[in-house]
């Protein structure tokens, strides 16, 4: 881990949470909107079971049950319930997209689980988390995406849900929802949750325009989460972590939070590039993990963004403060 002006301690990323301006009912403020490293299942990886060998245990060490990421997930979770007391979350993911209609989940009293991985042990596929939905905010989601003039439509829990890039498909809430919030808030959600689709297209400008259309949630007392990874690829494992990445994965991944860091009236432009970025297509064979920070982006477009973690690989930011 290397020293920079980005959170990357645990006393950093908690002077960065601290610093997070609160927001109360009636006070013309808007809840910001966050880009947050959702990790993947070995963050809830059994603490006495021995990782395995390989590049796979090396990754434990930085997203496992006693990484940093986990450290940060829990610290986020406590500081973003008590600074905003929101009514419910809004969650995008890497692991859901639509071509057609986006759709929004209207699964009502309990929300199911979708276990969207392969070639874990068993008790991976009976992880449980607790969370209900909320139909009124559910619906509240579909107008203003219609309003936008983005199709969009309710889902239920007899209708699968769509794909995430690999084949997967069902209804449910998927890992890159469960798992995080699993370590953030332990077995039971605190509050409702409605999960999103992004688009399949992964173009940065469809995503800006998905989370911009959702602005108004962040007025309506209403949490928007999205969730992705800075760098996510199975073809180079040495990516993954800063003391083996190569160069331009380094620098790939700093210029994200230098990208997001910028003035709202550049911030656009200089994330967009980074698409075009050296080390980008090295980072990210497919842009899935990494669009989610645009829906952030863009339901954050109107206020100033900080970087609350910076670590390598599992930034999280927030958008319109």
């Amino acid at each position: 881990m290397t020293t920079s002006a980005y959170p990357t301690t645990k006393d950093e990323w908690q002077k960065a949470l601290s610093e997070l301006p609160e927001v109360k009912e009636g006070d013309g403020k808007k809840i910001p909107a966050f880009f947050f490293a959702h990790g993947s299942p070995i963050l809830i990886w059994p603490k006495s079971k021995p990782p395995r060998p390989g590049p796979f245990g090396e990754m434990i060490k930085y997203q496992g049950p006693e990484s940093p990421l986990s450290d940060f997930l829990k610290d986020f979770g406590k500081v973003i319930l008590d600074k905003y007391k929101p009514k419910a979350i809004v969650v995008f993911s890497a692991h859901w997209e639509e071509s057609g209609d986006m759709l929004v989940t209207d699964y009502g009293e309990d929300n199911p689980l979708l276990y969207d991985y392969y070639g874990f042990d068993p008790e991976f596929y009976e992880v449980t988390f607790s969370s209900k939905g909320d139909s009124d905010v559910a619906k509240r989601v579909v107008d203003l995406l219609q309003k936008a003039g983005i199709r969009s439509r309710l889902t239920t829990a007899k209708e699968s849900r769509g794909r995430d890039g690999r084949g997967f498909n069902g209804p449910g809430l998927d890992h890159g929802v469960f798992v995080p919030f699993k370590v953030m808030w332990g077995d039971k959600a605190p509050l409702p949750i409605v999960q999103v689709s992004i688009d399949e297209s992964l173009r940065p400008e469809k995503e800006w325009a998905l989370g911009k259309a959702v602005d108004a949630l962040r007025s309506e007392g209403l949490l928007i989460l999205s969730g992705g990874l800075t760098i996510h690829t199975f073809q180079d494992f040495t990516a993954w972590t800063e003391h083996t990445a190569a160069p331009e994965v380094v620098a790939f991944s700093k210029a994200i939070l230098d990208a997001c860091s910028q003035p709202k009236e550049s911030r656009k432009a200089a994330m967009e590039a980074l698409t075009r970025h050296p080390g980008f297509r090295r980072s990210h064979p497919r842009e899935e993990h990494f669009v989610p920070i645009y829906v952030a982006a863009g339901a954050g477009e109107d206020g100033e963004a900080k970087v609350l973690n910076g670590n390598h690989g599992t930034a999280t930011v927030a958008f319109g403060l």
